[in-house]
């Protein structure tokens, strides 16, 4: 896997979301690793990729009311079966990170790219995603001068949990 000099990986699909914007200056240093599921702790349906374009049915689902009126969106999704889904051009900010702080750092939105990995806090990873995982790691980490790789709960402590108690830390290669 590649990520080509306009900021999009050459594997999976893409899927342009309107929710990101320019970056302050052109600087990615962090990736970010996310989950996210729609509806909570249900896997495979469209509800993630309606969210991130602005597209969920508010009578589809009880939670989709209290959230389908949020502007949010991530660089990557990786599915549960590893499939590889792009919705914001690694050169623009991506709305996915909110308040945090990385480093002494705020505003990481400004200098990283966010990964959603379909999951939940409550339930294991597949092999699959972290194959996926690393090949777009190495891949960013080719393209960009990246300093580290944190949760969401790292950047957001007290606010996020994710991506939670069963991501396998050591099974991502950092190198």
């Amino acid at each position: 896997m590649t990520i080509s000099k306009a900021g999009f990986a050459n594997q999976g699909v893409y899927i342009p979301s309107p929710n990101y914007d320019e970056r302050p200056n052109h600087e990615i240093s962090l990736i970010v690793i996310h989950n996210i599921s729609l509806p909570p702790n249900q896997y495979g349906g469209a509800g993630i990729v309606q969210l991130f374009t602005n597209q969920l049915n508010p009578n589809e689902h009880p939670y989709y009311a209290e959230i389908y009126t949020r502007k949010v969106s991530s660089h990557f999704l990786i599915r549960r079966d590893g499939h590889l889904i792009q919705f914001v051009s690694c050169l623009n900010r991506a709305w996915h990170a909110g308040v945090s702080t990385w480093q002494g750092r705020e505003r990481c939105n400004d200098f990283s790219v966010g990964i959603e990995l379909e999951g939940s806090n409550f339930e294991a990873f597949e092999p699959e995603q972290y194959q996926t995982l690393n090949k777009l790691i190495a891949a960013l980490g080719c393209a960009y001068e990246i300093q580290a790789i944190a949760g969401h709960s790292d950047i957001a402590p007290g606010r996020k949990t994710d991506p939670g108690p069963y991501f396998d830390w050591p099974k991502i290669n950092v190198n």
